[in-house]
C-alpha cells in the first residue's frame, strides 16, 4: 500500500513571526497525525533556512516551490536545485500551474527542472492540470498526459520511481471550487494507467496527489479514492488546525 503524502504549498505568504507561529502550531498538533502519513511543507525561499531550524528532528519534511534548471550561472533572482539540496530539503515543486501560467513555463522547461531536481537527489513533485476551458473542450486527458510525457521524453519512465505527481485542475486552485471525488479519481486513474503502459511497477508505487481547494471538509472523501494518495494543499496549509485535520484524515 502506498503511504499517504500531504504537502502544504505556502506560495508567497509568510513573515518570520507568522512562520514561527505556524510551524510551532503544526508541531504541536502532529501527534494526531498517523505515523504512516508523510507530511511536508513548501515555504518561500527566504523562509526555508528558518523552517529547517524550526523543524529539526521533526517528521515534517521540507520542500521548495521552484528551482532553476541550471546548477549555477548568470540567472539573477533564481535558485538552483544544488543550492536547495544543501539545505537538506526533500521535495521541490515543478510545473505548478501558477508557474506555467504567470511565468510562461513550458512543458519542456518543466521537464528540465524535473531533471535538475532529481540530479541533486531531491524528489520532484510534478504538477499537472487543465484549465476550465480545456476541461469544457473535453481535452483534460490530452493536456495532463502531454505534461507528463514531456518529462518521460527527457527523463524516461524510470525517473518516476523517484518522483511524485500532483494533479491540480487549474480551475480549482484558489477558487473555492473542487473537483468532485469522482472527477479527481478519474484523472488520477488515467495518469496511473498511462504510466502502467510503460512500467507497471512504477505506476503501482508512485504517489499521486490531488490539489485544488483541498480542505478538511473534503479531504477525507478525496483521499478515499483508489488512486489518490494524498494532497498538495494551498490556502488551507496556512492554518495549522486545518492542515493538521487534513493530514489526520488521510489514512
Amino acid at each position: 500500500m502506498r503511504p499517504r503524502l500531504i504537502v502544504g504549498n505556502w506560495k508567497m505568504h509568510g513573515s518570520l513571526d507568522a512562520v514561527n507561529s505556524l510551524v510551532t502550531d503544526l508541531l504541536a498538533g502532529l501527534d494526531s497525525v498517523p505515523v504512516a502519513n508523510e507530511v511536508g511543507i513548501c515555504p518561500t525561499f527566504v523562509h526555508l533556512g528558518y523552517c529547517r531550524e524550526l523543524l529539526e528532528s521533526s517528521r515534517i519534511k521540507l520542500g521548495a516551490q521552484n528551482a532553476h534548471s541550471q546548477e549555477s550561472g548568470a540567472f539573477t533572482g533564481e535558485v538552483s536545485a544544488a543550492m536547495l539540496a544543501e539545505l537538506g530539503l526533500s521535495y521541490v515543486l515543478v510545473g505548478h500551474s501558477e508557474r506555467r501560467q504567470l511565468f510562461a513555463e513550458t512543458d519542456q522547461a518543466v521537464a528540465e527542472k524535473f531533471l535538475a531536481v532529481q540530479q541533486q537527489q531531491l524528489t520532484p513533485i510534478l504538477c499537472v492540470g487543465e484549465t476550465l476551458e480545456q476541461r469544457e473542450q473535453g481535452i483534460t486527458e490530452q493536456v495532463v498526459l502531454a505534461q507528463i510525457d514531456a518529462v518521460i521524453d527527457q527523463a524516461g519512465i524510470g525517473a518516476f520511481a523517484r518522483a511524485v505527481i500532483a494533479y491540480e485542475p487549474v480551475w480549482a486552485i484558489g477558487t473555492g471550487k473542487t473537483a468532485s471525488p469522482e472527477q479527481a479519481q478519474e484523472v488520477h486513474r488515467v495518469i496511473r494507467e498511462h504510466l502502467a503502459q510503460q512500467d507497471a511497477e512504477v505506476a503501482k508505487a508512485i504517489q499521486l496527489l490531488y490539489g485544488g481547494s483541498v480542505k478538511a471538509a473534503n479531504a477525507d472523501e478525496l483521499f478515499r479514492q483508489a488512486d489518490i494518495d494524498g494532497g498538495l494543499v494551498g490556502g488551507a496549509s496556512l492554518k495549522a488546525d486545518e492542515f493538521i485535520a487534513i493530514c489526520s484524515c488521510a489514512e
